[in-house]
């Protein structure tokens, strides 16, 4: 039997309307390289692959809702379930990741 995610995936589309929301944070666990080269307008960048990404996601406040993305929604995805072992629970992954962004970037 399958766990159940702890996250949900989302289209574009319902990414860019919570982005909209309060108390919604964006973050982007690509690389600081991939972050410089064009990034969704308000993220912040906490690299999935550095050894501080879980010391910093740590430090987070679990009561906000966390939209994630990375390049194709892979890294995020496992960025997700770390953040879910943490204790966070609104955690929103980004389908397909910023390849499938039809909106601005920045």
């Amino acid at each position: 039997m399958q766990n159940q995610k702890k996250y949900e995936d989302i289209p574009s589309g319902t990414f860019h309307d919570l982005m909209l929301q309060p108390d919604t944070v964006i973050i982007d666990v690509r690389t600081a390289g991939e972050f410089a080269s064009g990034k969704i307008r308000g993220a912040r960048n906490l690299d999935m692959m550095s050894s501080a990404f879980a010391s910093q996601v740590r430090n987070l406040p679990k009561d906000k809702t966390y939209l994630l993305y990375c390049r194709s929604g892979n890294r995020s995805g496992q960025a997700c379930e770390i953040m879910a072992e943490m204790g966070f629970e609104k955690l929103k992954n980004l389908s397909g990741g910023i390849m499938s962004w039809p909106f601005e970037t920045v």
